[in-house]
């Protein structure tokens, strides 16, 4: 009873002394620690190797997650789905984290490229909300815990662009010329124009294709440019007037420019669910599985949440923010960019694993950027 009293009390200490710091820094604090629900998986590694999105993880969570466990956290980024599984399939095995999209944890598991987790040794997944375990794209979660979830709709500047914007098809209406930001995704740009022309967002058909090809390119004089990595700095500096992001993305330009709104678009938004999971091979699964379980308790998910205002998985979080940040939860109930109305869930469009098809988007993707 004596060592997890006392790692109860250092981590609590650890916390204050955190939030201290923060608070005179000017960053987002992080909450005293909840008690553990039970005991987490017993960590003898030094290192916990992670790759996940460009900015894409708070970096004071992972500092918290190496001083607690005493190791050090090794973070590499990439910036697309595809970018993370062509390292996978070329043999990468340092990692012992990684940060899917929902279609793609589909893909690894068929491809056998992740490690089973066992949830008894997570047991902070007890606060994921029940809408959010037992995935389509994991069954039962075991390969996989939730991390964030959100959408890709439209931000645009109301300031300077005055006639509504409701659907992904006004952005084709030539007032835009020169004046949109847009994800450097192939899967997001290519099914945004089959959306439009009311094909499959996820279609395999390569007539379809084409003709989604087609349209995009003459969405392509009104592109101002692609950003993959903080898109909401276009809008902010008024280099773009309007473009496709996610939701945190916009988010975070609405609290600097209130003129800033968010639209989930007539033909439906796009729905993304971020995973943690395991690759196979991890030479450090046991600090794996104790991150898996970290990142799920509620302070270290309201700090995740505050940096990055996506939408959270994790009942527990928005409990907590009820309390011990009224205002935050207010503005994060209200926005549509982090808690999007049900209706436009239901409307909503989910990345599924196209199989041989991908062949096909990497092949239209390319010839989009060379402008053929």
């Amino acid at each position: 009873m004596f060592k997890p009293f006392m790692l109860s009390m250092r981590a609590a200490l650890l916390a204050m002394i955190l939030l201290g710091l923060s608070a005179c820094a000017g960053a987002t604090p992080v909450p005293p620690p909840s008690a553990p629900t039970a005991a987490g998986p017993v960590v003898t590694s030094k290192a916990l190797n992670l790759y996940a999105w460009a900015g894409g993880i708070p970096q004071a969570l992972l500092d918290e997650f190496g001083k607690e466990y005493n190791l050090t956290v090794n973070y590499d980024a990439y910036e697309s789905n595809e970018e993370l599984l062509a390292k996978l399939q070329v043999g990468a095995k340092d990692y012992d984290v990684i940060l899917p999209q929902d279609y793609l944890v589909s893909i690894l598991i068929a491809q056998n490229m992740l490690e089973p987790i066992d949830l008894r040794q997570i047991p902070d997944f007890a606060n994921v909300d029940d809408q959010f375990q037992n995935p389509a794209y994991d069954p039962g979660n075991k390969y996989t815990v939730p991390y964030q979830w959100g959408t890709f709709g439209i931000a645009v500047n109301t300031a300077k662009v005055t006639k509504p914007i409701t659907r992904f098809a006004d952005l084709w209406d030539p007032a835009f010329k020169n004046k949109l930001v847009l994800l450097d995704d192939q899967r997001i740009n290519i099914g945004m124009a089959l959306l439009v022309l009311g094909y499959d967002y996820n279609s395999t058909d390569p007539a379809q294709l084409e003709a989604a090809k087609k349209k995009f390119i003459a969405l392509t004089p009104n592109i101002k440019l692609y950003d993959s990595n903080s898109p909401k700095t276009a809008l902010l500096s008024g280099e773009a007037v309007a473009g496709v992001m996610w939701n945190s993305e916009a988010a975070l330009a609405h609290e600097e420019n209130p003129n800033i709104n968010y639209i989930l678009p007539e033909e439906g938004g796009l729905l993304w669910y971020d995973n943690f999971a395991i690759p196979k091979g991890a030479p450090h699964k046991d600090a794996a599985m104790a991150f898996l379980n970290f990142v799920l308790r509620p302070e270290m998910s309201i700090l995740i949440t505050k940096t990055y205002p996506n939408s959270s998985p994790n009942k527990a979080t928005l409990e907590l923010l009820k309390t011990s940040d009224p205002e935050f939860y207010q503005r994060y109930m209200a926005f549509s960019a982090t808690n999007p109305p049900a209706d436009a869930i239901k409307r909503g469009h989910r990345s599924k694993d196209v199989g041989e098809a991908t062949r096909l988007y990497d092949r239209i993707w390319t010839e989009v950027k060379a402008g053929q």
